[in-house]
């Protein structure tokens, strides 16, 4: 398994289906806009088109897909739709507060209790109900989700903000994931879901007979009462007509090349969710094409390493690393490369994630020792307005030359331990390398969070074997993940006895960075490991309530 498929899967396939459609519907909502000759106070419910045709893709065997996008959207009134999602701990409910903006200030409004329980979202937004175009008959009625922050955002107004500050999706994948910010811009479109939840991309699919159909899309009475959306704007009607797709010149349809328009990324992705997973975020990592040795776009960090100071500067802003616990734990039986029987060995895989909740993004380069596969690295500290300050040593970079890998690795990050029941270390991960990238948004509504960090994906983030000079930035409020999926990597636990273990993961386990503080450098989860030498079996007891 490639560095690829360690890593932790992100799935952004909806957000890149989402984007293709975003230049139309800009156009759309301009014209829409422009009827109006006032800027509406409160967000709306709007429909781009009343007409929609969606395509049934079907290839005669096991795949079955209906492109449907029925193009409704929520349009923020004068004032961004913003959103904090957040919970003190683990134990805690999440708390879910609108910013507005009253006399001028911006001002927290808390949700009703219950309106908000994970961090995926709106849940039960809006209710579609799907009609007959003849008779009448309903032939489906379902909730749907919504999330503020979809990647097919644009401008709706032409009085609107030029740009959108928000993150790009909800952020929901992470388990302990803390704190969330979901929002619209003032004038801007963020599009609700068409299908049930789970129903694009994996799962079931949602299916339509070819035919002609009525749609109406109503927003659900708790969500267009606490919002004040308007009666008007609170429903939307479209004719629906679902027909066969057809393979188009060149390719495309079910046949399996891509689709040409609109829906190639949407039907592309359905597709992807169908098979095997591919780990489609990280597609790009061992090609050197995609790889850049910069973090900042135009940004080269010199060649030649700085002479450091010996220590930090004594005041101002600072990373602090923290281990969040190990999630997604699964057991799996080793197999033969050549004959892919089993082997007799057991691995437990885990996801591992270390954030950073400080004040300062961890910034680390790495400067090239000539002729080596070898990099110097540097940790550097900014003050308050993000000025230089300094650098310090921080260990070193190494090239990784191995298929699917093909980039510099950060020596000096975490590490993974798995732990007896007396504390005491009995496996360690081979994983002790990282490549980093802001993975997943752990806590935004932490202070100077960044809500849209630019290395997210290993493909442009880790350097190419060419580079001089690489940047590596954890960003505040951000975390980067990792599974331990294969051998050398997962802990291989076959020659262990049964009983009660902890998989550690350690931040900064040499101290060689710094920052704010060490204490919360190290989390615990235990797993219970039971069966027999032929059927090992593992219990992963839930961490407050959290199972995942």
């Amino acid at each position: 398994m490639t560095d690829n498929e360690a890593r932790r899967k992100r799935s952004r396939l909806l957000a890149v289906g989402a984007t293709v459609g975003a230049v139309a519907l800009s156009g759309v909502g301009f014209g829409i806009a422009n009827a109006a000759t006032t800027t509406p106070q409160t967000p709306t419910l709007i429909a781009v088109t009343n007409n929609v045709t969606a395509q049934l893709y079907d290839d005669g065997g096991d795949f079955k897909y209906l492109d449907l996008d029925l193009g409704v959207n929520v349009i923020a009134g004068a004032d961004p739709f913003e959103i904090h999602a957040s919970r003190k701990s683990y134990a805690d409910p999440i708390v879910a507060q609108q910013i507005v903006v009253k006399n001028g200030k911006k001002t927290a409004v808390t949700l009703p209790a219950g309106l908000v329980s994970g961090f995926s979202g709106l849940a039960d937004f809006t209710t579609i109900t799907i009609k007959n175009a003849e008779g009448g008959a309903t032939v489906a009625s379902f909730k749907t989700n919504f999330c503020p922050g979809s990647g097919n955002t644009a401008r709706t107004r032409r009085d609107a903000p030029a740009s959108s500050p928000y993150p790009m999706g909800c952020g929901g994948g992470n388990p302990f994931l803390l704190g969330a910010v979901w929002g619209i811009q003032a004038g801007w479109n963020g599009p609700t879901d068409s299908v049930p939840p789970g129903a694009a991309f994996g799962g079931h699919p949602f299916l339509l007979p070819i035919g002609s159909y009525k749609v109406t899309v109503a927003l659900n009475p708790k969500y267009r009462d606490f919002f004040k959306f308007p009666t008007k704007g609170s429903t939307v009607n479209i004719n629906l007509s679902v027909v066969k797709a057809v393979d188009l010149p060149g390719g495309g349809g079910p046949s399996g090349a891509a689709v040409p328009g609109a829906a190639s990324a949407r039907v592309e992705a359905a597709r992807a969710a169908a098979a095997p997973d591919t780990h489609a975020a990280h597609v790009g990592q061992g090609d050197p094409s995609r790889q850049i040795s910069a973090y900042l776009p135009g940004f080269t960090p010199p060649a030649t390493a700085p002479v450091a100071a010996k220590t930090a500067p004594k005041t101002g802003p600072r990373p602090d690393l923290r281990a969040l616990p190990a999630w997604g734990i699964s057991l799996e039986q080793g197999t033969d490369d050549t004959t892919g029987n089993p082997n007799g060995k057991w691995f437990v895989d885990f996801g591992a994630t270390v954030w950073n909740a400080g004040t300062s993004p961890l910034l680390v380069d790495g400067f090239r020792r000539t002729g080596t596969q070898l990099m110097d690295a540097y940790q550097y500290f900014f003050d308050a307005k993000g000025n230089q300050v300094g650098s310090v040593a921080a260990g070193t970079m190494q090239w990784d030359p191995r298929v699917g890998h093909m980039h510099w690795h950060f020596t000096d990050f975490a590490q993974y331990n798995l732990l007896a029941s007396d504390k005491k270390l009995a496996v360690r991960s081979g994983k002790e390398a990282f490549c980093l990238a802001n993975t997943d948004a752990v806590d935004y509504t932490i202070p100077n969070a960044k809500w849209r960090p630019q290395n997210t994906d290993l493909s442009t983030a880790c350097g190419g074997n060419t580079a001089a000079a690489v940047r590596e930035v954890l960003d505040i409020g951000n975390g980067d993940t990792y599974t331990q999926a294969r051998p050398g990597q997962s802990f291989e636990v076959t020659g262990l006895k049964n009983g009660t273990y902890y998989i550690q993961v350690k931040a900064n386990p040499a101290n060689k960075l710094c920052e704010l503080s060490t204490t919360n450098n190290s989390s615990l989860r235990k797993i219970i490991l039971g069966g027999t030498a032929a059927k090992r079996t593992l219990t992963v007891p839930p961490l407050d309530g959290i199972t995942g």
